[in-house]
């Protein structure tokens, strides 16, 4: 069986979506802290069982007879490694023959604060004895353009990475890349960089939106801590702000781009361009006005 943490998640119901490509339903499994919020999984057949990183009790049980599992990174940086080697553990206990893991661009030289948890992460894997793949995702592209319709709104898209540039894929495309190393042969020690096929600055974003839209939008270069204001002024949670504050800040030196092709490779095709990045942006922004 195939199992995969954070499958409530953004990133992981994409796994199991395309896993189901490849494998029946009974043959995966999806691993949530709260399964009563899977019920759509449950419905198509996938199994899903409890799994808390805080838990460790429930990881074993929750590992039974999986023999690939995806690990998802948790989501607080501070407590993701002491997680981590939760499920690692329990993994190894169980008996699980390949662990792939979702770690961060570059991370054994990314000067990002993430990075450390990811190499740690990495590391402990490795000192394990399980066969391993390592999955380094660079940005997520929804990043930016999830809220394109705020832009859209107010004439102004808003950020503070200068000319700093984003090689970013799509969640889609690397749930595409985790679905194919979790199914195929020929990955077994692998660490694959990666990254979109496109890089762009924000200003390049701002430019694609006031193409596809016909309205003016400016891009507005923010200090970071004027942006940070702005974030948590919407709602956004600190330790979230902080990533991206950071995020922009490194992209200023290259943290952020990468002309890697391992993702392309991996999917069999280019990855998501920035144009349909944006279109896909602008068309959420349409849904959400609709609801």
């Amino acid at each position: 069986m195939i199992a995969v943490t954070g499958a409530n998640g953004k990133l992981g119901r994409q796994v199991i979506k395309k896993l189901l490509s490849f494998y029946p339903a009974e043959k995966i499994v999806g691993l949530t802290r709260d399964s009563q919020n899977a019920t759509d999984l449950s419905a198509l057949g996938i199994q899903v069982r409890e799994a808390d990183y805080d838990k460790p009790e429930t990881l074993l049980a929750a590992l039974s007879g999986v023999e690939k599992l995806l690990l998802i990174s948790a989501v607080v940086p501070s407590e993701r490694l002491r997680q981590h080697q939760a499920v690692i553990d329990a993994a190894q206990q169980a008996g699980v023959t390949l662990m792939a893991y979702t770690s961060q661009l570059r991370a054994d030289t990314s000067r990002l604060s993430l990075a450390k948890s990811h190499r740690e992460t990495e590391s402990y894997i490795k000192q394990s004895g399980m066969a391993y793949t390592i999955l380094r995702n660079g940005w997520y592209i929804e990043n930016h353009t999830e809220n394109l319709y705020k832009a859209l709104q107010h004439g102004v898209l808003l950020g503070s990475s200068g000319k700093g540039r984003f090689s970013a894929a799509s969640r889609e495309d690397y749930a595409e890349a985790a679905a194919v190393v979790l199914s195929q042969e020929g990955h077994v020690g692998k660490i694959y960089e990666l990254a979109g096929d496109e890089s762009y600055c924000m200003a390049d974003l701002a430019h694609k939106l006031s193409e596809l839209s016909g309205k003016k939008i400016d891009y507005l270069n923010l200090s970071s801590y004027d942006l940070k204001q702005v974030l948590l002024s919407v709602n956004i949670p600190e330790m979230i702000a902080d990533v991206v504050i950071e995020a922009d800040k490194q992209s200023q030196e290259g943290e952020l781009f990468s002309d890697c092709k391992d993702l392309s490779a991996l999917i069999g095709r280019k990855t998501l361009s920035v144009h349909q990045a944006v279109v896909n942006g602008m068309q959420k922004k349409y849904q959400l006005a609709d609801d």
